[in-house]
């Protein structure tokens, strides 16, 4: 059975990221149908999958990441222009029986991801 999962850990802080809200779509076309919500716990993660089984199919799939209000929640960044605000990853599900893991590594200037196990 596959899913999608995620996390977030703040490498500025060395710890995860608590709090961040996690919105997620289909891409079809110019088409962006919002599929989930959630919002990480303490350990960076969702509580759950954010899909899993026969909701998970083959296609084009983007996490939008809510950085900006953690980063300004934890004193990281000011009430102004953020260089990093909404973090969207992109990425394709070839194969909608495999795990698909998609972490977020955030600081105040950067961020980087990887498919994860």
């Amino acid at each position: 059975m596959g899913r999608l999962s995620t996390h977030v850990l703040d490498t500025a802080k060395g710890k995860p990221a608590a709090g961040v809200k996690i919105t997620l779509y289909r891409i079809s076309g110019d088409s962006h149908l919002r599929i989930k919500e959630m919002v990480t716990n303490a350990d960076g993660r969702t509580d759950g999958p954010m899909l899993e089984g026969a909701d998970l199919t083959a296609g084009v799939y983007e996490l939008v990441f809510g950085a900006g209000d953690y980063l300004r929640a934890t004193g990281q960044a000011g009430d102004g222009l953020l260089f990093l605000d909404q973090v969207p990853i992109r990425f394709g599900v070839p194969d909608a029986g495999q795990h698909y893991h998609v972490p977020l590594l955030i600081s105040p200037f950067s961020y980087s991801t990887y498919r994860g196990s």
